[in-house]
Parts: C-alpha cells; sequence; structure tokens
C-alpha cells in the first residue's frame, strides 16, 4: 500500500471525526443530529449550547480539514496526494464513518484543507465569504459564493492543476449538500444572518 493510499484513508478517518457531536456530548448538549436543524455543524451547535460550544465545534472542523493536508505535505511531495488527502478529509465530514454517514455541509472543513493547499487561496475564499455576508446577510449564500470561486483562487495562487481539480471537486460537493439551501433561497424563505434562522452553511 503505497503512502499516498495510507494518507488519504487517514484523511477521511480525520474528516469522520464529528467535532460537533463530540462538543455536545462532552458539554452535556443534545444530539445536534436530532436537535435544532439536525445538522451537525458549528451553526446548529451555537443555537443549541452558546457561543463556546460553537466555536470548538468550528475549531475542530477546521482542524480536521487542515491537518492531514499538512501531514500529507510532510511525507509526501505529489500534489495529487496533497489533494487527495484533501478531498478524503472533505469526505468524512460529510458522510462520516463513525457516525452513521451523517455529517455537516463542509464549509469549515472545506477552508482547513484549502489553508492546507494555499494559504493566499484560503484568505481570499474567506474574504469573499466576509464580503458577500455583508452585502447579503445570507450564510448559506455567502458561502456558496466562496466556494464557487475557490477553485480560480488555488489556480491563481498554485498553479496546481490537482489542487484546483480537486477544489472544483468540492465546490461541487458543496452545492450538493447545500441544496436544502438553494431551494430555499429560490423560495424566498432563506432567512438573513441577522434574524439568526439562516439554514446551516458548515
Amino acid at each position: 500500500m503505497t503512502v499516498g493510499i495510507v494518507l488519504t484513508i487517514v484523511g477521511y478517518l480525520f474528516g469522520s471525526v464529528s467535532s460537533a457531536i463530540i462538543v455536545c456530548r462532552a458539554l452535556g448538549l443534545p444530539d445536534p443530529r436530532s436537535g435544532g436543524s439536525k445538522n451537525p455543524g458549528a451553526t446548529n451547535v451555537l443555537r443549541l449550547g452558546g457561543r463556546k460550544a460553537g466555536a470548538l465545534t468550528l475549531a475542530g472542523d477546521f482542524l480536521k480539514g487542515l491537518l492531514p493536508v499538512l501531514l500529507a505535505r510532510a511525507l509526501s511531495d505529489d500534489g495529487w496526494v496533497y489533494a487527495a488527502v484533501g478531498v478524503a478529509a472533505f469526505l468524512g465530514h460529510l458522510y462520516p464513518l463513525f457516525f452513521g454517514f451523517r455529517g455537516g455541509k463542509g464549509v469549515a472543513t472545506g477552508l482547513g484543507v484549502l489553508l492546507g493547499w494555499s494559504w493566499l487561496a484560503a484568505l481570499l475564499t474567506v474574504a469573499t465569504w466576509l464580503v458577500v455576508a455583508m452585502i447579503f446577510r445570507i450564510s448559506s449564500v455567502a458561502a456558496l459564493t466562496a466556494f464557487l470561486v475557490a477553485p480560480a483562487y488555488v489556480y491563481w495562487a498554485t498553479g496546481s492543476t490537482a489542487m484546483t481539480v480537486t477544489m472544483g471537486v468540492l465546490t461541487v460537493l458543496t452545492f450538493w449538500r447545500h441544496r436544502s439551501n438553494i431551494s430555499g433561497l429560490i423560495s424566498g424563505r432563506e432567512q438573513a444572518i441577522a434574524r439568526g434562522k439562516d439554514e446551516e452553511a458548515e
């Protein structure tokens, strides 16, 4: 078994560790899969347990995307390996092995993966999220817009075909996981961030 395959498996296992469920169990909060919006992500945990719980979940989701990619970079010089490990960690968050394959929507984990690939692309993606969120005040619109342009940022920052193509895969998966949000936007049901009722974009 090659190093790349081992690292990819490790990436998926890292991603499969649900920060939301672990934080909620540790703090005695309801299972995020059955409480609130039933989405095991940072926004739902924030609603169930407050800022501390939400921040811990966000940090955990971010790190489980970042750390496997950093490990891959330390052990391999192959861009396709970095790309595969990042996708594996992202898929682990979306479909976690340890928690019945019921995961979150991937934004924080995707940003962790992106930072592992390129700090500049990650910074530009976060900046895009912030600008769009300030203009439209809808979390899902900000997340979808940021991930839509992220492949271009990755290509500009790295010139890597492997990471650019893989970021495109992450973008497609993000849109798929946000299909309920997209439906809400079309029907006008998606609420503004200020109201605290927007659908999750985690």
